[in-house]
């Protein structure tokens, strides 16, 4: 088997994987409607577990500028082991990420929150039988973007996509949906022809640190993309809002750096500002946005909507660092596909 085939062939089929999910959505609509008009909720919560918790903090941030209800994203070990300091009771609406639909966090953080009597719960994953689907006052199910590799890729910005669908309908803004029917196209021209960055500077044997900057709805989206480059390639990465980046953790940039910017159309000047900074510093910068980048997106599509856009490229940057190193991206050191609890807590490591 070559080495990060499976990780490799994932990334890349992302366009395909969109399209196939977001036409399963379509399915799913009116069951959205009706628990949405169901009752009234005080406030959201999506939850999970690693790549799926920093997937929550986006897509939390997502759903509230769409609905303008209050929700937040919390790691699901949290509501397990401190349900009264994260969630309130009765009115709250739980939506619980999980690729395998078996993470023991995630499955306790249910079973707390329902046994709490805090609201309602919706999940999302990728694959039936497991015992999340068995949790959920609503279940929904994208086996398109199962996967063999352990570092999570289409997978996550395949639920990620359907956690915006979700909010977009949710708040009742479905004429909005079609924005996201342009982003598979958009995917697959930045993985034909516009990876020329990433593979240089993820084979770049003079890098030694990495930074992802991400504010507003992207900062969960920079927290998964440092993850990712950790996971594949163990290399010293970390994630910040833009701001403030310039608060201390500039002092570690110089010509062994590289600063991956998830700039946005709202806020572009001041993020590009941090960006040239950067350039200033010394550091290495690569710049992602819809237009005027390094990389460019040219989707056509709404600011908020587009974001799942950063994802592959940074991906691609972590799978090409991984190679240069002689790792193997497919089975990163120390993990496994699923964490599976004890009893007491323990795990098998």
């Amino acid at each position: 088997m070559k080495t990060g085939q499976y990780t490799y062939a994932e990334i890349l089929s992302q366009p395909e994987v969109w399209a196939n999910s977001l036409e399963t959505f379509q399915t799913q609509i009116e069951q959205i409607r009706s628990l949405a008009k169901s009752e009234p909720f005080d406030s959201i919560v999506f939850t999970g577990c690693g790549s799926t918790y920093y997937l929550a903090i986006a897509a939390a941030a997502v759903f509230q500028e769409l609905s303008g209800i209050p929700a937040r994203g919390l790691p699901a070990s949290e509501i397990w082991l401190y349900p009264r300091n994260t969630v309130s009771c009765g009115h709250t609406l739980l939506v619980a990420v999980s690729r395998s639909g078996e993470t023991t966090e995630t499955l306790r953080a249910c079973e707390a929150f329902r046994k709490n009597r805090c609201g309602k719960i919706v999940t999302l994953s990728c694959y039936p039988g497991m015992p999340l689907v068995e949790l959920g006052d609503m279940n929904f199910l994208y086996p398109a973007a199962q996967e063999n590799s352990m570092a999570q890729t289409r997978a996550f910005s395949t639920l990620y996509l359907m956690s915006v669908a979700f909010s977009i309908v949710w708040a009742g803004k479905e004429e909005l949906l079609p924005e996201l029917s342009k982003l598979p196209a958009a995917c697959k021209n930045i993985l034909d022809a516009q990876l020329a960055f990433p593979e240089k500077y993820g084979r770049s044997q003079d890098l030694d640190r990495f930074y992802f900057l991400g504010s507003g709805a992207r900062y969960g989206l920079a927290c998964e993309l440092s993850l990712k480059m950790k996971e594949m390639s163990l290399t010293h990465s970390e994630p910040f809002h833009f701001m403030e980046f310039r608060h201390g953790p500039k002092s570690m940039v110089n010509e062994k750096a590289l600063v991956f910017g998830l700039v946005s159309k709202e806020n572009e000047a001041a993020e590009k500002a941090v960006l040239d900074d950067m350039r200033a510093l010394g550091g290495n910068v690569l710049c992602i946005a819809e237009n005027s980048a390094d990389i460019n997106f040219n989707s056509g599509a709404m600011s908020l909507l587009r974001n799942a856009l950063y994802l592959p490229v940074g991906q691609i940057l972590g799978y090409e660092r991984s190679i240069s190193k002689g790792l193997n991206p497919d089975l990163p050191a120390n993990l496994t596909t699923v964490v599976k609890l004890s009893a007491d807590g323990s795990s098998s490591i």
